[in-house]
């Protein structure tokens, strides 16, 4: 029987729910000596903005137990070197790609968006208003509603590609920020980027990051995304991308089955620059040994007898 893996995020087809997650898959093309880059559903750069960033100083990114803490500060060499430089070498593989963008005020986010609407090679952009490593823009935007709104609706007014929302997991209510984004144009929401936290050198008695705080991902967080995620799809009519700490098929399919509609590779991209493909072959493995036809039919599939 054929498996069928495809799965449509807010009128983007993919062949199959795996993508990779911004910030921590390059440009893409870097891990092309490690994976066919054509297997993937989708391929999501780095976080975008208009002007080349260098990001935080370091050091910038501290191990920790079952995961990592980052402050990159969303360095990106921006949108003109990115469309010039990166773009050409991603549109030979048989893989969407979706830019993520991010700006420090409204003004910036459309400026972005508006750029990268043009470009054929960009099918759909995620909107980034959840880091918590920049001190302003976007972690304004990902903790309030209103905010929220209002950036999602002035992107949404410059792009007719489809547009994912990445929301924050630092908000007390996650459910009310992602009806806040789906009801001002969103076509899909993806969550959960990093939680908050920092980590203490006891023999210097100082912050292992020159930033203080950073964003903690990786297995450690899985749990509180997959209820975070269950949450979201309970209550919204549009796809949901599930994220954070996914390294295995089976992570995978706990998020499909929670009620995402996709799920993004983030953190094991770092441990295993393959770990994407492998979690595709992963998924289709399960379909086969279980009789499933369509992986659509395990998207909130979850069991609350």
């Amino acid at each position: 029987m054929k498996r069928e893996m495809q799965v449509n995020i807010g009128g983007l087809e993919i062949k199959n729910p795996v993508m990779t997650a911004s910030g921590t898959f390059g440009y893409g093309h870097e891990f092309s000596r490690y994976m066919d880059l054509s297997e993937l559903g989708a391929i999501i750069v780095k976080g975008l903005s208009m002007e080349p960033s260098m990001g935080n100083p370091p050091p910038r990114i501290v191990e920790t137990a079952c995961g990592m803490l980052n402050a990159i500060g969303l360095e990106n060499v921006g949108v003109d070197a990115f469309v010039r430089q990166k773009l050409p070498a991603l549109t030979r593989y048989d893989a969407p790609v979706i830019a993520n963008i991010y700006g420090r005020s409204m003004e910036a986010y459309a400026a972005v968006a508006r750029a990268l609407d043009k470009e054929p090679g960009v099918a759909g952009l995620e909107l980034n208003i959840s880091c918590p490593n920049v001190k302003a823009g976007g972690v304004a935007f990902g903790v309030d509603p209103h905010q929220a709104a209002e950036v999602t609706r002035t992107v949404r007014d410059e792009t007719d590609k489809p547009l994912m929302v990445k929301l924050s997991p630092n908000v007390t209510d996650i459910v009310a920020i992602a009806l806040a984004v789906e009801n001002a144009g969103a076509d899909a929401i993806s969550l959960i980027n990093t939680i908050t936290g920092m980590a203490i050198d006891l023999d210097t008695r100082k912050p292992k990051l020159a930033n203080i705080t950073g964003g903690l991902s990786g297995p450690a967080i899985k749990p509180v995304a997959l209820r975070m995620v269950w949450q979201v799809a309970g209550a919204v009519q549009i796809p949901v991308i599930g994220i954070g700490g996914i390294t295995s098929a089976e992570d995978a399919l706990e998020f499909l089955v929670a009620g995402a509609t996709a799920i993004q590779v983030g953190t094991a991209n770092f441990i295993y620059p393959d770990a994407a493909a492998g979690i595709v072959k992963g998924i289709a493995a399960y379909m086969e040994a279980h009789g499933i036809a369509r992986v659509t039919d395990l998207v909130g599939a979850l069991d609350l007898s």
